[in-house]
Parts: C-alpha cells; structure tokens; sequence
C-alpha cells in the first residue's frame, strides 16, 4: 500500500489530495499547522489553516489567500480526507490529520500535551502513521510545573520591584509571550512589551483571547514613568539599546534550554526559565502513545537519539529532514516557538 504522504524537498507531500504541509518552498496548495514563520512561509498559491491560526499568519504574510476550517471538521481533498486536531502549541495551532482508503496519517506540527490555559487544549489523534516534532527528544528536557513557574516569575519580579531594578523578561513573539502575561501578577507593577509582542496581542485580543493590560515600548516610552514594571521583550532585544534603555535591570530567558546548563550564560540572562511551548520528554511520549501509531517518523530536533530510543520501545521509527526550526537556540528570528 503506498505511503499517505510522502517527503520531498519542497515539504511534505499528499499525492492523493495534491498539496502540502507545513511546505518550506512555494507550492500551489499548502495546508499550513500554525502561524510560526517556519511553518508558514510566503510565496503559496494558496494557504488552508484553522480559523483560529488565520489572523495571525494573515498578519505575518500579508494579503494571501486563506481557507479556514473548524477544528475537527473534516474536508475532502482529492482522494484524500484530511481534518485539523488541537495541537496544545500555540492558540490556532493544529495536527493535521490525512486519511487515504482508510490509512490514516497525522503531521504533528508542533504540539505541547500540556493545558496552558490560552492555547486550545492538545488532543490525541488515533492513527497509523505519526509525524512528530521533538525539538527536546532528550530525557533531561522536563518543564517546571505550571503553578511553580508562575510563582517563581512573579517572586523574580518583585524582588526586582522592591529593590529598584526593572525585570526584561525574554520570550518569543507569538505563544509564548501571551502564555507568560497570563501568569502575572498585575498588582507587581505594569506590564510594558517590544513592538512584535505587542502586535501580536493585538492580532489575538482581536480574536477573543483574554490578556492582561499591556505597555507598548516606543522611542516616546519613558521607563521612569513605569516603576518596577516587568518588560517582555523578543529575544533579539535582549542586550540591545533598545533593552539598555530601562536603566537598572534583571534580565531572564523563557525556554525549554534553561534546562541545558550553561545556555542562560550564553544568553547573558540573571535567571532562566524552563518553560516551553513544545512537548517535553514525558510529552512527547505520552503523545506518540496515544496515537497508537506504530510508524513514527521524527522531524526537526534530537531526531538521531529520539529515533534510536523509540525503535527501542518498538516502534517503526524514521528520520525526516525538514527545514522546521523548533523552539531557536541562538537564532533571534521573532516568530520561533
């Protein structure tokens, strides 16, 4: 029987419906998981995501063509029957699944399996086939949990507050950033955002989603009038002018590779977070084995050592090569995950 899709140097491909996903070269029909710029990139005939992923890429992209889908619903391409499954990564983000005479296969995209209140919650896909991401396929990589997390961010804070010093808080522009505002404790002091993020909020406020009250940054901004407030900033501010100008400050870095030592030196951070908008360890595996696929193919992140491990439990398990970028390292591009 032949494979369901296949992997090309343009993305991943359906032979039975014509099109692609998550595709990292123009093509005519792309169907597209979520907003991150290394899942959706410009120059496509047309674009086909969730209605909740579609303000945001329409933001990033400009005036593209965009079909929508609900969540679950399930839509004829050529031969092939394809539906979108919350992915848990950011809000809008999907799994797509793609059944063709009754195989049925399911691209991950990138996925987180734990409920952050602001993305639409992860749900298992049963099929035959799975794609899946693991940007941490590494036992080391476990996230804190929630609760402690959020007390951690708001004690750092504070302390900062109390002794005079703002706190520049770096996280990614889409997901993540909004993720951490719903953490915070407004009675600590306000909360003031880089351009990027900003935008972002607005893209998403403009959906529905409920966000804190937030502080554009402009070259107006005055920080003395802003006492003890808490700046989320993109990566690629940090340590810039643009970061300098906020006087005395306490920097840290939200990420799943603050479980990596030495990557908060690398970042010149004061603290490090380990947080992240992509499955853990224990996630990852929870998710392979609720699908009860027995054909894994692993795309972008340990896939070497994640794919060694899962032949070991017994799976029939791949490498795909794919341009997708995970959750960057050293890469300051602003829509990472």
């Amino acid at each position: 029987m032949a494979d369901v899709l296949t992997f090309t140097d343009r993305g991943i491909y359906c032979p039975a419906g014509d099109f692609y996903i998550d595709p990292w070269k123009p093509v005519d029909r792309a169907l597209i998981t979520h907003g991150h710029s290394d899942h959706a990139r410009p120059g496509m005939g047309s674009y086909l995501a969730t209605k909740a992923a579609a303000p945001v890429i329409r933001y990033r992209l400009g005036d593209v063509q965009i079909d929508t889908v609900n969540y679950s619903e399930q839509i004829q391409i050529g031969d092939a029957t394809v539906s979108y499954h919350p992915a848990g990564h950011v809000p809008g983000s999907a799994q797509i699944r793609v059944e063709v005479k009754g195989q049925v296969w399911v691209v991950s995209g990138d996925y987180k399996t734990i409920a952050d209140g602001l993305s639409e919650p992860f749900e298992p896909v049963k099929c035959h086939a799975f794609i899946t991401e693991c940007t941490f396929g590494l036992p080391i990589f476990k996230w804190t949990p929630q609760d402690i997390l959020k007390d951690q961010i708001n004690s750092w804070w504070a302390a900062n507050a109390a002794a005079g010093r703002a706190s520049i808080l770096g996280a990614y522009a889409l997901g993540k950033a909004q993720r951490l505002m719903t953490y915070l404790d407004t009675d600590i002091g306000p909360i003031l955002t880089h351009g990027a993020i900003e935008n972002t909020n607005e893209v998403l406020r403009k959906q529905g989603l409920t966000l804190p009250n937030t502080i554009h940054v402009t070259p107006e901004t005055n920080p003395k009038d802003h006492p003890g407030a808490l700046i989320l900033a993109t990566p690629s501010a940090l340590g810039t002018p643009w970061a300098r100008r906020f006087g005395p400050a306490s920097t840290a870095f939200a990420s799943g590779w603050m479980a990596l030592r030495g990557v908060r030196r690398r970042r010149a951070a004061d603290r490090g977070f380990i947080v992240s908008d992509h499955a853990d360890w224990a996630g990852l595996n929870d998710a392979i084995k609720a699908t009860g696929a027995t054909k894994i193919f692993a795309t972008h992140g340990y896939t070497s050592a994640f794919q060694h491990w899962l032949s070991d439990q017994g799976y029939d398990a791949h490498i795909v090569s794919t341009e997708y970028e995970g959750e960057a390292l050293d890469n300051t591009e602003e829509t990472a995950a």
